[in-house]
């Protein structure tokens, strides 16, 4: 181990972009692209009956040489969706890292290009055996019964579907659309920099955005200034790519025929409008108890009231920094209290180089982990020294080990939802919190659970901030294009009515930072179920540890295999009652308090 922060190493999958056997892997993927096109045309595979929607529509007839034709077609799709799982994740490794790597962007480009068919033969798939009678192919077929939860969301996203034109018109048009705005929001915040007042050198975006986190609170400050001025140099390109991107979902969503901007989100990601509005009414029920919170951080740092750039600032010096190998040891020897098996895939990660976690210019802010291989991941960060980069860090491999658990799983059963893909990742971060407070003295103690509720900060009250201000931009987009000025009138708006009046000055420009806003929709609100379904999860595992680890793995394995209110139920929870919301931000408020009582 060492101090010096780690790049990860790519050469086990490919020895390089330009190598023979990258360049091999990559025309045999396109190739299977063609050839399983070839494969539905020959099979028919298109709508065979009239729109389910339709009143009075029976499903099309399943006999034995339908399911043969459903099995080999599954079979070879999945087998596509691995080769292009790893070139893909490869790929983004290096345009995510070098945003000049002109290498990367055009593979990245040209197989964005070519997968469009793949959409497109998807939106035949679906109405393929949406409009056949699944029940009779499930109890016929193996593979259609191992793939159900697949079988039965085609169903339903079969009645949700335009013309099979316009559905290829959209997949034609979404790289140069959808996907072009949001690249070029990616492009222009990876090369963004500015030279912050005070450190005599121009900083990349990532950096100054890491000063949130410095114990100097002037510097702070300093960056948040340099910051907002920053984004307002871009924010006319910025309005332009979400107008465009907001544009076009709205668009296809009401061609579709759903009823609102939300309800294609929901299928997305498991759950229903019940389970939905009962998480929400809990969260804003908490927003008091988080107020108080941000005031008893104020008295900690001794403001009169919290400003935006203090929201993740730590309550340490800078002499408390975490070197990386602190950190490499710190996360190995908290994950070994719940297993060995979780602490040996831990040093199996550094070991093995999975990790990018020096921030640098051209490379994204932000983390994220990537399955490249099944079981096998990549895992990118900013690592700045804080309490808070070293939960990023167990957070992220809590998504490398979910990969782990669902190695044995085809792609189309690990096409998990955003609402479960972050269960093992909170409960990661959550036995390394647990960790350092067991050993922490008071002093320690309020470091920890101030960095612990800034995270639940962000997760409950700030991601509420972000689906107020998504939905109210997919309300006025109806109309018009919106101005830099509106987007940020919108935002401060949601920020308003989430923080209270505990905070000041806001962050306006919000909207142009977080690229959740140019990727799926609504890709926030998941986020807020992921921590408090893992804030419960390890409520049930500190009660009955050995009852826990008995189901948990098999639990995450399963996480593309039902809706989440069944897999829910294993454990007990009732996901369409308040209760369990509030329970679990009950976890929360008593941290709270301890909080408050300890400043």
């Amino acid at each position: 181990m060492t101090n010096q922060l780690p790049n990860w190493d790519m050469t086990p999958i490919f020895p390089s972009l330009e190598s023979p056997q990258f360049e091999s892997e990559f025309h045999g993927a396109l190739d299977a692209i063609d050839a399983l096109s070839a494969q539905f045309d020959s099979f028919s595979i298109r709508r065979r009956a009239a729109a389910p929607a339709e009143v009075n529509t029976a499903p099309a007839e399943v006999n034995a040489g339908f399911v043969t034709q459903f099995e080999t077609i599954i079979g070879a799709w999945n087998a596509l969706e691995q080769k292009l799982e790893t070139l893909g994740s490869y790929i983004t490794c290096f345009v995510t890292t070098d945003a000049k790597n002109e290498i990367a962007k055009a593979r990245e480009s040209e197989l964005e290009t070519r997968v469009v068919t793949l959409g497109q033969l998807q939106t035949r798939l679906v109405a393929w055996i949406g409009s056949s009678d699944i029940e009779t192919l499930i109890q016929q077929s193996e593979v259609a019964k191992n793939h159900e939860y697949f079988v039965r969301r085609a169903h339903f996203s079969a009645s949700h579907q335009m013309s099979e034109s316009e559905e290829n018109l959209a997949s034609s048009l979404s790289p140069m659309g959808l996907g072009g705005w949001a690249k070029l929001h990616g492009q222009i915040s990876a090369l963004l920099q500015a030279e912050v007042e005070g450190a005599k050198k121009t900083l990349p975006m990532s950096a100054i955005r890491a000063l949130a986190s410095d114990s100097n609170r002037e510097t702070r400050r300093a960056a948040f200034e340099t910051e907002i001025e920053a984004w307002k140099g871009v924010a006319p390109t910025m309005a332009a790519c979400l107008n465009g991107i907001k544009g076009f979902q709205r668009e296809t969503r009401a061609r579709r025929n759903f009823a609102d901007d939300v309800a294609p989100t929901l299928t997305q990601n498991s759950i229903d409008a019940q389970t939905l509005a009962a998480m929400q009414e809990a969260c804003v029920a908490a927003f008091p108890d988080f107020r108080r919170y941000m005031k008893a951080k104020a008295r900690a740092l001794n403001v009169e009231k919290l400003a935006w750039f203090d929201l993740i600032a730590p309550l340490e010096s800078a002499e408390g920094a975490w070197s990386w190998s602190e950190t490499e040891s710190f996360v190995t020897a908290n994950f070994g209290r719940y297993s060995e098996k979780l602490a040996n895939f831990a040093r199996l990660t550094f070991d093995e180089k999975w990790i990018d976690a020096a921030p640098r210019v051209g490379k994204v802010g932000g983390a994220y982990c990537s399955e490249i291989r099944p079981g096998e991941s990549r895992v990118l960060m900013n690592f700045d020294g804080s309490f808070t980069a070293v939960s990023t860090l167990a957070h992220e491999l809590g998504h490398a080990y979910h990969n782990l658990c669902m190695k044995d799983r085809t792609p189309l059963q690990k096409m998990i939802p955003m609402t479960l893909a972050e269960t093992a990742s909170i409960f990661c971060e959550t036995l390394v919190f647990e960790g350092a407070v067991k050993e922490a003295d008071n002093s320690q103690k309020i470091k920890l659970l101030d960095n612990a509720l800034s995270r639940n900060l962000q997760v409950v009250v700030d991601i509420h901030s972000r689906f107020l201000f998504e939905q109210s931009v997919f309300q006025k987009r109806a109309e018009r294009d919106l101005s830099e000025t509106e987007f940020c009138d919108l935002m401060t708006r949601a920020q308003l009515e989430t923080y209270g009046e505990e905070l000041a000055p806001l962050h306006p420009y919000m909207w142009a930072v977080k690229g959740h806003y140019y990727g799926p929709t609504f890709y926030n609100y998941p986020y807020t179920f992921g921590l408090l379904l893992a804030l419960g999860l390890y409520a049930q595992y500190e009660k009955q540890p050995d009852v826990f680890k008995s189901k948990y793995d098999d639990f995450l394995s399963k996480c593309g295999l039902a809706d989440a209110q069944t897999l829910a139920m294993e454990f007990g929870f009732d996901l369409q009652s308040r209760a369990f919301w509030d329970q679990s931000l009950g976890v929360i408020r008593a941290q709270i308090d301890k909080f408050e009582s300890l400043v």
